[in-house]
């Protein structure tokens, strides 16, 4: 097990529909980064940016998008998380690809599809949620929406981080804000979720707040809001444990069956 753990969470703007252009430019970056750095975060969709139009941009388990992240991930000796458009068996997805340093995937495909922009009308949703082992960490990756519904969320597997790549614009930061902190303190996890900037072709706004939350809800690292910026933060498992051992919250949680 590896006590600490090194995360770079990286908030940009995403050039509409252009692979080529968002590969390039994360890698760039990424090339920039401390050799120490253990996990790579990137946001929802981050080489399209948020769209509605699957059939003109999905790619497969095989494309561009996935072979530069296991390239990356083996180049750099680190894990790198992100969600892209999948298409799969006819149907399209808002999937979360985990790539480990030697390359092996885990998938999670996006559970609360965002009805307000129809993403439920174009998109299958998900049925399982992940827990990633990564270096002795239990690691759950989320997207988006999913920060809204908190049974999905909660605590039952003692995972220690919870991930949410997000496309969260900014008449409802409030609520971003607000729902990551909510969701370290009630799941006594570290909390960290990543949001682009800038403007999609929709006309909709971003400006960031990609934030780190302890298992108490005190926030460790922020982002410039509305720059380009990288949240960079170290967590410790001892520290973790050593509290929830102390705060025993998570004995007293509801038991429940999600349908």
């Amino acid at each position: 097990m590896q006590n600490e753990l090194n995360i770079v969470a990286i908030q940009t703007k995403l050039t509409w529909e252009n692979p080529a252009a968002n590969l390039l430019f994360f890698e760039q970056k990424i090339a920039q980064l401390n050799s120490d750095t253990d996990l790579i975060v990137l946001p929802e969709m981050f080489s399209t940016g948020f769209t509605m139009q699957p059939a003109s941009i999905a790619q497969t388990m095989k494309g561009s998008s996935v072979l530069w992240m296991i390239a990356t991930a083996r180049a750099n000796n680190l894990a790198i998380v992100g969600s892209i458009v999948v298409q799969e068996n006819n149907q399209y997805f808002n999937r979360a690809i985990f790539v480990h340093p030697n390359g092996l995937i885990d998938t999670y495909d996006k559970r609360h599809l965002f009805s307000l922009a129809g993403e439920d009308i174009l998109y299958t949703s998900g049925s399982k949620r992940l827990i990633v082992h990564f270096k002795g960490w239990r690691i759950c990756p989320l997207i988006c929406y999913d920060l809204r519904f908190p049974v999905w969320s909660r605590n039952t597997n003692n995972y220690d981080v919870l991930l949410f790549m997000a496309n969260w614009p900014i008449a409802r930061i409030d609520a971003w804000d607000t729902l990551l902190k909510a969701r370290a303190i009630e799941n006594m996890s570290y909390c960290i979720g990543v949001n682009r900037i800038g403007e999609d072709a929709n006309g909709y706004q971003y400006n960031g707040h990609t934030t780190a939350y302890d298992f108490l809800g005190k926030e460790i690292a922020r982002t410039t809001e509305g720059k380009e910026d990288l949240l960079q933060c170290v967590i410790s498992k001892t520290l973790q444990e050593e509290t929830r051992k102390k705060l025993s919250f998570l004995n007293d949680k509801d038991s429940f069956k999600i349908q």
